[in-house]
């Protein structure tokens, strides 16, 4: 296995120390949000690493943010507290205008505001972007949102929100997906003035809500870039979430596989370890391999990315695949531990319910394959 950024990896990987395994199953047990590790990343630098240094930030790449998220899942830990932090802020960084870019990009370099939520998904429009009804209608020097989300993670937990609404009818622009727009919620703000909250319990601790918008005046200077142009910088950012996402998947899998060997070489049954049979190595090994290759995508992923080419094909392959990789870790090592892969105190169940995750979002695996079909191998739209 060959690593990118050690020194990165090292120190993630100490910062993770102090958070072991009961840290986490204690927050998964009430549902508590991980807030003292976010602030130790927040106080470590390592969530502005992609904010320019002129507001703060590291100024470094998606290579480095990569190494950063892989090495928290390698640890046992789970970025989805504030991975979104890293790539939401990129629709202000590239679209924001400099009065927004001033005032919020330094706040969340030094960790006195967190970026957290971005609100798309509704739900009766699910994957269909282009069919939300949330809708953001100009009123003199303020916008008037109405509408809801679903399966917004963090909002609670979120000093600002990115939220996209129509600002145009859908079957009043050329495409379905033009008229809609991006706004900045200062959520302190709205929710006394028609912002309000309702935590949605899932199998995984991930904090995450349904938000709802009830005549929220929006000042018309929280608009992000140009009015009804909010879906093409949401696609923007889409390829940086898949690569950051990917990285994760890579590392929860080898959290799996390295779970997996050390159990199977200590546990013995019949006088021996469960290890010497190859019905335990081989699922270890397949895992091992599948975990190799998909991590080849992501770093082919992020060498595009970086170099500012076009992506979009490798980044969703590399999410296929490290999904892929990393839910079949996930059940491997679930087998290799038997009955003591559903005792929580070894971690296991609680990292198969995170993984299991990637399979779905931020997008299905199906939605994938029918990029792939459509856009690189130009069959025809299915759907």
């Amino acid at each position: 296995m060959s690593e990118t950024h050690p020194e990165i990896r090292d120190a993630v990987r100490a910062l993770c120390k102090g958070f072991p395994g009961e840290y986490w199953r204690q927050c998964d047990r009430d549902r508590a949000y991980p807030t003292d590790f976010v602030r130790a990343l927040s106080d470590a630098g390592y969530l502005a690493v992609l904010i320019p240094e002129e507001y703060g930030g590291s100024g470094l790449g998606i290579s480095e943010a990569a190494a950063i998220l892989g090495e928290i899942h390698h640890s046992g830990g789970n970025g989805g507290a504030c991975h979104a932090q890293m790539y939401i802020m990129g629709t202000v960084l590239r679209h924001g205008s400099d009065a927004q870019k001033k005032d919020i990009l330094p706040k969340i370099a030094s960790g006195d505001l967190r970026l957290q939520a971005f609100g798309v998904t509704e739900p009766t429009s699910g994957t269909d972007t282009s069919r939300i009804r949330t809708t953001a209608v100009r009123d003199g020097d303020d916008y008037v949102i109405n509408g809801q989300k679903v399966w917004t993670s963090r909002a609670e937990h979120s000093d600002l929100m990115l939220v996209l609404a129509r600002t145009q009818p859908r079957d009043a622009g050329e495409r379905p997906h033009d008229g809609m727009s991006v706004f900045i919620i200062d959520m302190q703000d709205a929710k006394p003035k028609g912002l309000s909250i309702k935590p949605l319990h899932a199998m995984l601790n991930h904090a995450t809500t349904e938000v709802f918008f009830d005549d929220l005046r929006v000042p018309a200077k929280n608009l992000v870039g140009e009015e009804g142009k909010g879906f093409r910088y949401l696609l923007d950012g889409l390829n940086a979430e898949r690569i950051l996402i990917s990285a994760e998947a890579i590392g929860d899998a080898r959290w799996f596989i390295e779970k997996a060997s050390a159990y199977a070489g200590e546990r013995q049954v019949f006088d021996r370890p469960i290890g010497q049979n190859q019905g335990i190595q081989f699922p270890i090994a397949r895992a091992y391999a599948a975990t190799e290759a998909a991590d080849l995508m992501v770093q082919k992923a992020i060498g595009l990315f970086d170099k500012g080419e076009a992506c979009g094909p490798e980044a969703n392959m590399a999410k296929l695949l490290s999904a892929d990789a990393s839910w079949a870790a996930a059940d491997m090592c679930l087998q290799t531990h038997g009955g003591f892969g559903f005792a929580e105190e070894y971690d296991v169940e609680r990292k198969f319910r995170e993984t299991r995750l990637y399979q779905v979002a931020p997008i299905s695996t199906n939605l994938i394959l029918s990029y792939i079909a459509e856009h690189v191998l130009g069959l025809p739209r299915s759907f």
